[in-house]
């Protein structure tokens, strides 16, 4: 074979390598990081409480489908709405959702019914012309126990995100779950949280505040489970107390005794 066919079918063959490697770059680069989607369960005492969502869409996403991400957003408002909650855009592609919650069953049932709307009238995604988004397995689940002052609080999560992967025919990933979103969970508590080994597929936090803030960083493509637990003080028993000590301190101050005692 000649020299000068040789030297050609070589550089053909490191062209189509480059064009290949060109692909995939740009594939990896239309999707790093598509949405951005932070989620805060802030827990301030047994009666008291908010969710907090912070969800920016990343630029390849609003460039590559600009309608659907848009119709995604306000599908979110929509479903916030529906939970007595409110929501406020800090730009065209980036919303804050705030959802209340007034006690422990009130936070399992809303977070669940916002990350696993079932609602037949609104028909299906499709239907409505908006993204036709994978079916995500959520639940969150609190046990609690009250002794009086106080409640014992146990926060169970489990997401399964699995689903996100792309795969090819013969089941390898073609696009990585961890490029299409970034998901972080947050738990706030008063008096901070201990965690709770599940075994497989647990996830571990990143602590801050003294451990009254907890973040877990969510892995894509696999099932992930978290369970803690933290103490909140209850209004209603310490108020008790309060209004029994100030009973207390009004009759020891006009009778200078505590009533069934007496007086020398």
């Amino acid at each position: 074979m000649k020299p000068a066919l040789i030297n050609g079918l070589s550089a053909v063959r490191i062209l189509s390598r480059l064009r290949v490697i060109g692909v995939v770059l740009l594939v990896s680069l239309l999707l790093s990081g598509c949405v951005n989607y932070d989620v805060l369960v802030n827990v301030r005492d047994e009666n008291h409480g908010t969710i907090v969502q912070q969800i920016r869409l990343g630029e390849q996403l609003r460039s590559f489908s600009n309608a659907q991400a848009t119709e995604w957003l306000k599908s979110i408002e929509r479903r916030a709405k529906e939970l007595q909650g409110k929501t406020t855009r800090r730009s065209k592609h980036s919303l804050v959702v705030t959802i209340p919650f007034s006690n422990g069953e009130e936070l399992t049932t809303k977070f669940n019914q916002f990350f696993n709307p079932v609602n037949p009238s609104h028909g299906s995604a499709k239907d409505r012309g908006s993204v036709d988004l994978p079916s995500l397995d959520s639940t969150l689940s609190i046990k609690q126990r009250s002794f009086f002052v106080v409640q014992r609080n146990q926060l169970n999560y489990e997401l399964d995100l699995r689903s996100l992967a792309v795969l090819s025919a013969n089941g390898s990933i073609i696009v990585s779950p961890g490029s299409l979103l970034n998901l972080q969970l947050s738990l706030q508590t008063p008096w901070g949280a201990n965690i709770i080994e599940l075994g497989d597929n647990t996830i571990t936090p990143k602590i801050y505040e003294n451990g009254r803030q907890l973040v877990w960083t969510l892995i894509p493509g696999q099932l992930n489970r978290l369970a803690v637990v933290y103490w909140v003080p209850s209004p209603l028993g310490i108020g008790t107390i309060a209004i029994v000590l100030l009973v207390l301190a009004g009759f020891l101050i006009k009778y200078r005794s505590f009533p069934g005692t007496a007086t020398a």
